[in-house]
């Protein structure tokens, strides 16, 4: 059994924030700049707003071929394409984009945006606020409805007034829910994958622990720590919010099959020498920190706990009965943060789901994001009784 590196093999400290700054290099990225400022769910405002984005193919001259994928806790716009100094890391769903696949983007216009409240291009706490300094610790609360009503602005401007689908894992799932039930007539069909009607009193528990081990950390500075030096940002505790939530990631039986009771080799722990799970998870965290912002963890977990379907729109059965997409809803057999019995609920409230599709999987939740020929065939069975987009135009 081989080790695991226990952390990238730098002594370069990592910076205050692995966000993505201005001056950095944009790689695929583009921006939708909002006109105006966009209304909080919770009566605030949030000025200034700009989503990142990235597309691939291209859009058919009636804009009926537009796919919006939405990424989940630690994702970005990135979901396809190698790592470049412009993106810290290959796209996280590359497998599924591209000529021949099932996003195929002969056919289909993919668009993924980095989530508002994100780290990598987006308005979120790393970003500039109105003073010109990053809006750290005062970036307001948002929900999952603030960041969809930022997405509808994205697809107004590209013109795209239906998507022919709607797919997203986890958080992504959360904010695909959120469009299919808030903007019904603008979703064609919907993939949920590994993702609940409202977040559980076990998902709450989690996240805040998580976000308590970000705030306890001495570098966190309220928040306002974005413009301190190499190694002066709260990566303790970010760490420690990612080797939390990394456990929930994946199941009790990968860890064993994996790990076991076995040491790092040539460590001893009964002499404080780490487990090689321990080193995982230190190798998890390490890298974490390089490529994510600890405010930005910090909004989008707190996000993920307002989510409710069901708030303000007579409950849950009732939300998604508004549902009018072809839908398709998905778990993971392993998953032990979101159990199948939250996309039962899904699968019997939304009026066109079939049942619950299952991923089977070894590796817990995270199997939505590595089973990508179990993804694919849902995608396929979904988009390919579509009709074919009108021909685009050349030239």
């Amino acid at each position: 059994m081989s080790a695991v590196p226990a952390a990238p093999a730098t002594t370069v400290p990592p910076p205050a924030t692995g966000a993505w700054r201005e001056g950095d290099p944009p790689g695929r990225r583009r921006w939708h700049r909002r006109s105006r400022p966009l209304e909080l769910e919770d009566g605030g405002v949030l000025p200034g707003v700009r989503l990142a984005y990235e597309t691939w193919g291209r859009l058919a001259p009636d804009r009926s071929n537009a796919v919006l994928v939405l990424h989940a806790l630690t994702g970005d716009s990135h979901v396809a394409g190698a790592a470049d100094p412009g993106h810290p890391t290959a796209g996280w769903w590359d497998a599924l984009v591209g000529p021949g696949r099932a996003l195929d983007t002969d056919r289909w216009f993919v668009v993924a945006p980095n989530v508002l409240g994100g780290c990598q291009g987006s308005t979120g706490p790393a970003s500039q606020g109105p003073d010109g300094r990053p809006w750290g610790g005062s970036f307001p609360r948002l929900t999952q409805r603030d960041q969809v009503r930022a997405e509808t602005g994205l697809a107004d401007a590209l013109g795209i007034e239906r998507w022919a689908l709607v797919i997203g894992g986890s958080m992504g799932g959360m904010r695909a829910l959120e469009w299919a039930v808030g903007e019904p007539s603008r979703v064609a069909a919907l993939l949920l994958l590994a993702c609940p009607a409202a977040a559980s009193a076990d998902q709450i528990a989690w996240a805040t622990a998580q976000v308590h081990a970000i705030r306890a950390d001495p570098l966190w500075r309220g928040g306002d720590y974005h413009d301190a030096g190499a190694g002066r940002g709260p990566h303790t505790g970010l760490g420690i919010a990612r080797r939390i939530a990394h456990i929930t990631y994946r199941s009790a039986g990968e860890l064993q099959a994996r790990f076991g009771h076995f040491p790092q080799d040539g460590e001893q722990p009964q002499l404080g020498g780490p487990y090689r799970v321990e080193s995982y998870l230190d190798h998890q965290a390490a890298k974490l920190v390089r490529r994510f912002d600890a405010a930005s963890y910090v909004a989008l977990a707190e996000a993920m706990n307002t989510h409710d379907i069901g708030r303000g729109r007579g409950g849950i059965r009732t939300a998604l009965g508004r549902v009018t997409a072809r839908t398709l809803v998905a778990g993971v057999d392993s998953d032990r943060l979101y159990p199948l019995a939250q996309q039962e609920e899904l699968a019997t409230g939304i009026p066109s789901a079939d049942g619950v599709r299952i991923i089977r999987s070894p590796y817990g939740h995270d199997g939505f994001l590595l089973e990508t020929e179990q993804v694919a065939a849902l995608v396929r069975e979904l988009l390919d009784g579509a009709p074919d987009p009108p021909a685009r135009r050349t030239g």
